[in-house]
């Protein structure tokens, strides 16, 4: 796997960029992957990103929309806001989580 510095860290990724070791992640690279993206994380993203690595950790496998809205509780609308053109896929990325499966 590919070697990355983000935001001083010395992480390794897989060809699309995505971490390949979720405990390499951090807030900073968290922010710094956000910036890539467009985004300024708010508190409202970090809700989602926090939910989205708990949720990793008990099952071993992202969460997909259905599951971020009826166990999360968050709207399809409110993540599409927060995470536009992609929210799982932007979410997993800046959460330090492998790509979605159920994203091409």
């Amino acid at each position: 796997m590919p070697e990355t510095t983000i935001a001083g860290h010395t992480v390794t990724v897989d060809e699309e960029g995505y971490l390949t070791n979720p405990s390499q992640w951090n807030p900073d690279i968290a922010r710094a992957l956000a910036r890539d993206l467009g985004l300024e994380l708010t508190d409202a993203h970090w809700k989602v990103l926090e939910f989205m690595r708990r949720d990793f950790q008990e099952r071993g496998t992202v969460p997909g929309m259905r599951r971020l809205n009826k166990v999360g509780g968050f709207a399809t609308k409110d993540l599409y806001t927060l995470f536009p053109d992609g929210p799982i896929k932007k979410a997993a990325r800046i959460a330090g989580l492998p790509k979605p499966t159920s994203c091409v």
